[in-house]
């Protein structure tokens, strides 16, 4: 994976950030807040598989926070670099995939629930608990099995591997 900007990459990024903020829309309502399932986070997985999806999960997150959530500034802003950080953790995770969907779950628990901590007031361990699950269940459940299938069509998706 190069870091060269290419109009292949720029559209992937363009895809992967629609598809998030399709996904966070469409299932909005187990989303957000301190017990939560972000289906579009089982998306952190393709940084595995291209560098594009890094801008491209930062801004699908970024758009969805802004225009959907609702918690504010502070969640346009940490929320969207929590899922920046977890993105560019799995980049480098990419040849240990069992390990690549476990970024967004520490990441995630630990911003997110510090950030919901400090908005609503909740208690901060659980709040942090009840993220992480989220992000497990986003992640491994869904995410994992989603990494499996594209991995054995990766020459197809992208040819660029």
């Amino acid at each position: 994976m190069t870091g060269k900007i290419t109009t292949r990459r720029l559209a992937e990024a363009a895809a992967i950030a629609a598809i998030y903020l399709l996904l966070t829309f469409i299932f909005a309502p187990i989303s957000f807040r301190d017990v939560q399932v972000r289906i579009a986070e089982a998306l952190t997985i393709l940084p595995v598989f291209t560098a594009a999806a890094v801008p491209g999960l930062f801004v699908g997150c970024l758009l969805s926070n802004l225009l959907i959530g609702g918690l504010g500034w502070m969640d346009i802003v940490f929320g969207s670099l929590a899922t920046l950080i977890a993105a560019l953790l799995t980049c480098l995770l990419r040849r240990y995939k069992p390990l690549a969907p476990l970024p967004p779950v520490l990441v995630n628990g630990v911003i997110i629930g510090v950030e919901l901590h400090l908005v609503l007031g909740l208690p901060l361990l659980p709040t942090m608990g009840t993220v992480a699950l989220g992000q497990l269940v986003a992640c491994y459940i869904i995410g994992y099995p989603l990494l499996l299938l594209l991995d054995r069509y990766k020459e197809h998706i992208f040819p660029q591997m």
